[in-house]
C-alpha cells in the first residue's frame, strides 16, 4: 500500500489552487474564502472594537479589501495570516477614527454578539466550564474578559486577540504584526498582567 497524502502538503495545495481561483475572479471562490473565514476575522474584530455592529462593518470591510487586493499577495504567508493582517489594519484605523469622534468601547455584548462568542473556540484567558449549568457563568466570564481586552491600548489589544484568543503562533503573530517575536513575547505578559488584575478585581 502506497503512503497516503500528507495532509499539511495537501492543504497548502488546496490553498495555492483557491488562490489563483480568487486571482481569476471566480464568484465561488470568493463565496468560499468568506465561508471559510468569516466567523474567525468577525471574532477579532468584535474582540478589538467591542461593537457587534461596528464588527459586521468592519468584517464586511475587510473581503472587500481582499477581493481587490488578491493579485498583490504573494503567497509569501498563509492565506490566513494575509487576512489577519488585513482585519488587524481595518481595526487599527477604525479606532483611531473613533477616537477622533470620543467613542469608547464598552466590552458590552449584545444577544447576537453573545451567541457568536459562544459558538468560537474557548480561549486561553476563559477557564474550562463543563455541563449546561455551566453555561451562564461562562457568558459572565466572556462579558469580564471582553470588558478587560477592550481596556488596553490597541497595541497590546491586537496581541492578546491574536494570541489568546486565536491561537495563533508567535511566527503568525510577527508575520501579521511586522513585530520581533521577543517584542510581541514582551508585550503580551504586560497585557496578560493587566488583564489578570482587572479580572482578580471584577472577580474578587
Amino acid at each position: 500500500m502506497g503512503a497516503s497524502p500528507d495532509p499539511l502538503g495537501m492543504t497548502m495545495i488546496r490553498e495555492r489552487l483557491l488562490i489563483r481561483r480568487l486571482q481569476q475572479r471566480e464568484e465561488r471562490a470568493f463565496q468560499e474564502v468568506v465561508r471559510l473565514y468569516q466567523h474567525k476575522v468577525w471574532n477579532l474584530v468584535f474582540r478589538m472594537i467591542g461593537s457587534r455592529e461596528e464588527a459586521e462593518d468592519i468584517a464586511q470591510e475587510v473581503f472587500v479589501t481582499v477581493f481587490k487586493s488578491i493579485d498583490g499577495f504573494r503567497g509569501d504567508s498563509k492565506l490566513s495570516t494575509w487576512l489577519y493582517r488585513i482585519a488587524a489594519n481595518h481595526c487599527k484605523n477604525r479606532m483611531k477614527y473613533l477616537g477622533r469622534r470620543s467613542y469608547k468601547t464598552t466590552g458590552e455584548l449584545d444577544e447576537a454578539a453573545e451567541r457568536e462568542l459562544q459558538g468560537a473556540q474557548p480561549s486561553a484567558l476563559t477557564p474550562h466550564l463543563d455541563g449546561p449549568e455551566k453555561v451562564l457563568e461562562g457568558l459572565q466570564m466572556e462579558k469580564l474578559v471582553q470588558e478587560a481586552i477592550a481596556l488596553l491600548d490597541e497595541d497590546h489589544r491586537v496581541l492578546v486577540v491574536l494570541r489568546d484568543v486565536e491561537d495563533l503562533s508567535y511566527q503568525e503573530i510577527t508575520a501579521i504584526t511586522g513585530l520581533a517575536e521577543g517584542t510581541v513575547k514582551s508585550r503580551l505578559h504586560r497585557a496578560r498582567m493587566a488583564l489578570k488584575d482587572y479580572l482578580a478585581k471584577r472577580g474578587g
